[in-house]
């Protein structure tokens, strides 16, 4: 299996849909935003005519006020797999979440369920007493408190839920899951200066489209600031515009540098993976042409784990 990934605005659309006309593929997406209904400009989401060239699965399968998580993600894209491999089809993961992407290559632990309840009391004894779930994550579970930063409050109360639900140490937990089958990960870079210059172009577009509207529509359609959807980079700037909280030429500014900062993680999170091939896209014209030779390749003696794929 392969997965194209890459920073925000490098490209990895366009060149997906080439690859896939080539070798008569279908893309799946691996993007924690695209899966947002009504959420198309500011997600930088295919537009309906890079879609009816090629297939795209897992965009628009939320709406923005549901709940949905890497688990359902993973299960979703195995599903998803299945169906285009039974068409005859080469499934091909595109996007730059890098949880999602995490969650093919290693496998995800999701046996103990969400209990509100007991988050929500836990977020309380945090508030009487700040770095206290971290202490008792530490306590609990000190292997695991040391992959996390000490104020990652969402996978500490997480990590605390599973330990206090299951009796067992979530890093225990973690090493019994396995990955969804054997990958191989490409990643696109660009040169610094032309990466940023196509994300200011982006964003500069974005507004043109009316990512403005777009947000105000949202808002009127009952999806408020608080969503988990509504927090992504694009939208939270232009909500802060529509509040009067700052005005039309920072809101664009900030958007750039927000997205800027973001590219900028994804790169840092795609380095984990050491046995990836990174591609620069700057340097490199037969980008398109090297990514089908390796698709065709591993489709002819791909192999899936038990359990898997």
């Amino acid at each position: 299996m392969i997965i194209i990934c890459g920073p925000t605005a490098v490209g990895k659309t366009e060149i997906a849909i080439k690859v896939c006309q080539s070798i008569d593929g279908e893309i799946v997406s691996v993007d924690s935003r695209q899966i947002y209904k009504f959420m198309d400009i500011g997600t930088a989401k295919p537009t309906m005519q890079e879609r009816n060239l090629v297939k795209h699965h897992l965009v628009d399968i939320v709406k923005p006020d549901e709940y949905y998580n890497v688990y359902q993600f993973r299960v979703d894209a195995i599903q998803t797999v299945k169906r285009i491999l039974q068409q005859g089809k080469i499934p091909i993961f595109v996007g730059g979440t890098g949880l999602y992407i995490d969650s093919l290559l290693k496998g995800i632990f999701d046996g103990v369920p969400r209990d509100e309840q007991l988050r929500s009391e836990l977020l309380e004894v945090e508030k009487q007493n700040p770095g206290s779930l971290r202490r008792l994550l530490e306590q609990y579970d000190p292997e695991y408190a040391s992959k996390i930063h000490k104020n990652d409050l969402k996978r500490t109360i997480r990590a605390l839920e599973v330990c206090l639900k299951s009796g067992k140490k979530f890093s225990e937990l973690q090493k019994q899951i396995s990955p969804a089958g054997k990958f191989t990960v490409i990643i696109l870079n660009r040169d610094r200066n032309e990466l940023y210059d196509r994300i200011n172009t982006r964003v500069e577009k974005m507004i043109q489209s009316g990512l403005v509207d777009e947000v105000e529509g949202l808002l009127k359609m009952g999806y408020t600031k608080e969503l988990n959807s509504m927090k992504t980079i694009g939208y939270q700037e232009v909500i802060e515009y529509i509040e009067r909280k700052i005005d039309y030429r920072s809101m664009i500014e900030k958007i750039k540098k927000n997205t800027r900062h973001f590219a900028k993680r994804q790169l840092i999170w795609f380095r984990r993976y050491e046995d990836a091939l990174v591609l620069n896209v700057s340097e490199n014209e037969d980008t398109v042409k090297i990514i089908s030779q390796i698709v065709l390749q591993e489709a002819r003696g791909n192999l899936f784990v038990d359990g898997g794929l």
